[in-house]
């Protein structure tokens, strides 16, 4: 598979996935200290932590559908639909939970809250899971961009550099 949308050779979905969901740890963790007796502020914290989180979503998905147009039809194709359908279904967890708490006063969590963020970092983890496999399944480089790592191999030897088997 190969990615319209790359940065020195590689593909900048998987890279930008790293974003929200490391944002949507980070608010559950300040949500959960919130919920288990800490400062009040921590629950504003863990809201627009998720707020900034969901923006980073977007961008995300952006990525994902401009390289969901190049993916042929077989198992390559499943596995790029369902690692968005993941994401898609963890950032609309979080965005329900941002929803609700928008209108209070405090935008601390609940229970019920914090409750379903851990669902949804849970559905994420699957989305982590995917996106491993989708890696191996894109092209790797083959040649470098903008630097020589093969700059002190010897005058004569021969460097063999072998492409990824299909899946």
């Amino acid at each position: 598979m190969q990615s319209r949308l790359r940065v020195q050779g590689h593909p900048i979905q998987p890279m930008l996935v790293t974003f929200p969901f490391g944002l949507f740890v980070c608010a559950a963790v300040f949500d959960l200290a919130d919920v288990a007796g800490g400062p009040a502020f921590l629950g504003e914290v863990g809201y627009w932590t998720a707020v900034a989180a969901l923006v980073a979503a977007g961008l995300t998905t952006v990525a994902g559908m401009v390289d969901l147009w190049d993916v042929r039809a077989g198992r390559t194709s499943r596995t790029v639909l369902m690692f968005n359908l993941v994401n898609a279904v963890m950032a609309a967890l979080f965005l329900l939970s941002c929803l609700i708490r928008a209108s209070a006063p405090q935008r601390g969590a609940t229970g019920v809250l914090l409750a379903a963020e851990l669902v949804a970092l849970a559905v994420g983890a699957v989305g982590v899971a995917l996106g491993a496999r989708l890696m191996q399944q894109f092209d790797r480089v083959t040649e470098p961009a903008g630097f020589e790592p093969f700059a002190d191999v010897p005058a004569g030897s021969t460097v063999e550099i072998a492409r990824p088997r299909p899946y």
